[in-house]
This record gives C-alpha cells, structure tokens and sequence, in this order.
C-alpha cells in the first residue's frame, strides 16, 4: 500500500511516500528555520503563508523522489493535530482536495502518534508493548504502547515542554534559534556540575513533567550573572551543560520509572530533542543496567517529517479507519480521544 504523509503542524512543511508502513521511498522537508530565526521562535501567520507557499511543491517532489505517479496512491494520511491551527489547515485541506480529486481514501493522523510510530521506519523495531517517550518543542509526554493504535497516556507536561525550555535558554544565552542544537553544541565544552539547577520531579510517583521552574532559575541565575559581571569561574558553556543536565535527569528517571511501572522491556524515545546525543547515551546506560532496549529512530524521522505521518496513516488505512471530508484540525488533541471522534469504520 503506497501511502501519502503530509504533516504542516508546526513550521516545517513536509510530505513523504511510504510503503506498507515502514519502507519510505521519499521523505521532503520544507524548513523555514531561516524564516522564523530573527523572532527566536515560530511565528503562527509566517508559518501559515510559507506553508501555503510550499505545499504543491513539497508534494511534487515527494513524487519524484519515490518515482511513482499520483494514480499510484492507495491514501493519504494527514496531521490534523496538535499544532497550529493556521499550519494544520494548509495540509488538511490540500489533503482533502487530493483525495476527492484523485479518489483515494484519507486519513486524519494525531502527530504525535506519528511520532510514536517513527521508529518503524528503522529496520530495528521495538516489540509490544513498549514505553514511549515524545520530547520536542511542543510536547513532552509518556504512554504505554500496546499495539498500533492502542496509547495510554502515563505523563505529560505540565507547563513548558522541554524542547521549548531549550529554545527559551538559548534565547536567554543569546544563542538563537532552535535552541536543543545550539545548547547541545555548547554544552560539550561546559562543566554540568558548575551550577545545581532544579529538577522538578513532582509528586512521588507521578509521571508526570514540568520545565518552567527550571526555565525560570536559569533566566534568574543569568540576569544575576550578567549583573556581576560574568563571574570567573562560569562560563555560558557552563550554564549551558548545567541546564542541560537537569532537563536529561528529569526525562531518563521518569523513563525508567514508567517502564517499572508497566512492566515493559522496550523503550521508543522520538521527536526532536530524542537528537541529543547525551539524552541517548544517558538512556541507553540506564537501561542496559535492566536489561532494558532502546530504540530511537534516526534524526531526520526525529523532528518533524510526512514519513512518519504515513506510517500511522497506513496502520489505520489497513485497518479500513477513514476520514471523511468533515473532519477538521485540533490545536489540542490528546492521544487518547483519537478513536471516538475521527474515525468511521
């Protein structure tokens, strides 16, 4: 089944083929990072318009990558959200015109189930059931996997996400935009054991996360040390790997206590601070001590792709799930009500 992936929700526009849900023939990624780098962050309006600009043509070359014609699709799949209203709109309904043009059934896909399913487009896959991490810009949860659409949320943030905490440290640190990279970069040549920044680990048990305390120590140990005069001794290498180091240690220890807690012997960790090198090694070690696997899908299905959009298309495709021409896009859209409000089957 050659299956069409469109994801527009945030600010990057990208469309991909996959087929049978794990062997991607294509994988287009449209980036407005340049766009976006002057404002530290994304901005809603610009990232609606680039997408509207770019669209027909990332699909286009999706095409051409894959070698195979649009006649040659069996659905299309979609991210109806979470993300950006204005984003979101631009893929949907592009989506929708090419399925009715084309008559081919479509799909609307939650993103971060795409997220969660990345990892089989690797050639190494985890079995079921699995713990699953999401980390990125936006999103920060934990669920239980139990098979191909069956998630149970075991945490989520609560406030910031982490990779929206590094974005706002790196702005902080003047370092730009995205953050994880640049923090990332520049952490290699700090000391994390410089500075003690909090670990908000919540309620004993809960699963759960919150990054804006940490946010707000480091903007307040910053403006206390630029004030001071940068003391010597602390550099912003420093304050980069301490920060770091706390976000990591929060992640890896609710990782393990959820996979305790459930009983599982796999961990799947994806979206685009699943990157950080040290978050991997980190995670890596801690799990091997309880003969534990990871898995972790290659950066370019971390961050956000149309391949990984067309692999949760696909398994709800087969299972004959389909969306009709009424659905719309959700700014918010936990994992758990997928079913009940999408799908006719």
């Amino acid at each position: 089944m050659n299956v069409l992936g469109i994801d527009t929700s945030c600010d990057d526009t990208s469309a991909a083929i996959v087929v049978d849900g794990n062997v991607p023939l294509s994988n287009v990624v449209y980036s407005q990072i340049c766009l976006h780098h002057p404002y530290g962050g994304v901005v809603p309006e610009l990232a609606s318009r680039e997408h509207l600009r770019n669209i027909v043509e990332v699909v286009d070359q999706a095409f051409a990558k894959a070698a195979i014609d649009q006649q040659d699709l069996d659905g299309i799949a979609v991210t109806i959200g979470p993300g950006l209203i204005g984003s979101l709109l631009v893929g949907l309904y592009y989506a929708k015109g090419l399925s009715f043009v084309l008559g081919v059934p479509f799909i609307g896909v939650n993103h971060l189930e795409g997220h969660i399913l990345s990892v089989f487009l690797e050639e190494s896959v985890p079995d079921f059931p699995f713990v699953a991490l999401t980390v990125s810009g936006g999103h920060t949860s934990l669920y239980h996997v139990a098979g191909f659409g069956r998630y149970t949320s075991l945490g989520q943030t609560l406030d910031d996400a982490a990779g929206e905490a590094f974005d706002k440290v790196a702005k902080l640190l003047g370092l730009g935009y995205p953050g994880g990279p640049v923090i990332e970069k520049l952490a290699v040549e700090g000391n994390h054991e410089k500075i003690r920044f909090p670990r908000a680990y919540l309620t004993r048990g809960s699963l759960d996360f919150s990054f804006s305390g940490l946010k707000t120590a480091v903007a307040l140990f910053v403006r206390k040390w630029r004030e001071t005069g940068e003391p010597l001794g602390i550099s912003a290498a420093d304050v980069a790997a301490s920060f770091q180091e706390s976000v990591i240690d929060v992640l890896v220890q609710k990782v393990m206590e959820a996979v305790e807690k459930s009983g599982v012997s796999s961990v799947v960790i994806a979206g685009g601070v699943a990157c950080n090198k040290t978050l991997r090694d980190r995670l890596i070690e801690q799990a091997a001590s309880q003969a534990v696997a990871v898995f972790f899908p290659r950066p370019a299905y971390c961050t956000d792709n149309g391949a990984m959009i067309a692999v949760a298309g696909y398994h709800r495709l087969f299972r004959g799930e389909r969306s009709d021409l009424s659905v719309d896009v959700r700014s918010r859209f936990p994992i758990d009500d997928l079913e009940p409000i999408l799908f006719d089957r």
